[in-house]
């Protein structure tokens, strides 16, 4: 029997992505600062502006920038997409993880 072939979901697939869209998706809160990922996920600024402009352009996060208190202050939110894509991961690994359980 041949086995199914799996299109796994590259661009979340990436350590660092997988950790900030599992983050986002699982937070208490619909959106997370900037400082608060990069804190809690132990990540240099510059890394997590590469992924998060990434998931940004896949339309995976919506980033929103703004001001608070004359400081700038950056959210970040994962997006319908972002779900979607998230759960089509997850099915995917638990398939390949079934698949080689038989």
């Amino acid at each position: 029997m041949a086995k199914k072939q799996y299109e796994i979901e590259k661009l979340i697939h990436e350590r660092v992505r997988l950790l900030i869209i599992t983050h986002l998706a699982s937070s208490d809160t619909e959106d997370v600062s900037f400082n608060t990922l990069q804190k809690e996920l132990q990540l240099t600024s510059g890394n997590l502006s590469v992924q998060l402009k990434k998931l940004s352009d896949a339309d995976y996060v919506a980033i929103h920038k703004q001001f608070r208190d004359n400081k700038p202050l950056t959210t970040i939110r994962i997006t319908g997409a972002g779900r979607n894509a998230l759960d089509r991961y997850i099915l995917e690994m638990e398939q390949i993880l079934q698949q080689l359980k038989s």
